[in-house]
């Protein structure tokens, strides 16, 4: 054997060793999943993410392959978040809730705490039909946006561990909800009227508001869709004084719970 094959061989070691790690490394990470929910833990961590962020970098201070080493880890780290996401979800998780109530900001933390796909309903059919949602409201009514949206939820029945961010009308078609609860959980986001207005006011991608940016009016259209924002919930999540940890952590205590109650 000479000398290169030597040092493939060697290679080859390190390889059968690396994957001996990361299958054991990914074992842990399930049983400190498994250990946070039978012992009440708080979920989600993210001081604890950055205390081995800084470790790691410490580590690799004056190192030669430091970038691509990191890079790696990065991608470990990204993998072990899609590991846990599947350990606690086996389902989707829909977030409803009027315009402004956080559906976006908490589907956005979800993907960076949990590495989990998401799907911002508005966005995807403005992208799908080439114009804004104000635009295809102008052009084709509500009634052919809300056709888009049916369709969309039939299509997303075929993903699985996906944040689907829904539009503040969208559960108002019971056959929506129907669609949304086929694979999914529906998580109802809450907010008082005066936040709502407090985070749309400088928005100008909501048609019902766009003329009528009031508490008062506000008020009158949540409480219209309250009845049925309620009925389609799986839980209720009231987001006033809160971060979106604290609101992301209620929202997996309160999952956990529900598949707990349920058979």
């Amino acid at each position: 054997m000479n000398h290169l094959d030597e040092l493939r061989v060697r290679l080859s070691v390190c390889d059968e060793q690396i994957l001996e790690c990361l299958l054991r490394r990914n074992r842990i990470v399930e049983d400190i999943m498994k250990y946070k929910e039978s012992h009440n833990m708080q979920i989600i961590q993210p001081e604890q993410e950055k205390r081995q962020a800084q470790k790691l970098a410490d580590s690799l201070q004056g190192q030669r392959h430091a970038k691509e080493i990191r890079d790696v880890f990065n991608r470990i780290t990204y993998n072990s978040k899609k590991i846990q996401a599947r350990h606690l979800f086996h389902y989707n998780i829909v977030l409803i809730g009027f315009m402004g109530s956080g559906k976006s900001t908490i589907s956005d933390y979800f993907s960076t705490m949990f590495a989990m796909e998401t799907v911002e309903m508005d966005r995807i059919i403005s992208e799908r039909e080439g114009m804004s949602i104000s635009d295809i409201f102008a052009l084709y009514g509500e009634e052919y946006f809300r056709n888009l949206e049916t369709s969309l939820l039939v299509e997303l029945q075929q993903k699985k561990n996906v944040v689907v961010s829904c539009g503040g009308g969208t559960p108002m078609r019971e056959n929506n909800v129907a669609e949304m609860k086929k694979g999914g959980k529906v998580v109802l986001l809450t907010a008082k009227p005066e936040t709502i207005y407090h985070r749309v006011k400088d928005s100008h991608d909501r048609p019902l508001l766009e003329n009528n940016k009031n508490v008062p009016f506000i008020t009158e259209l949540m409480e219209q869709r309250r009845e049925k924002y309620e009925a389609a919930a799986d839980i209720i999540i009231e987001t006033d004084g809160k971060d979106e940890l604290e609101i992301c952590e209620e929202i997996v205590q309160k999952l956990l719970e529900l598949d707990e109650e349920r058979p």
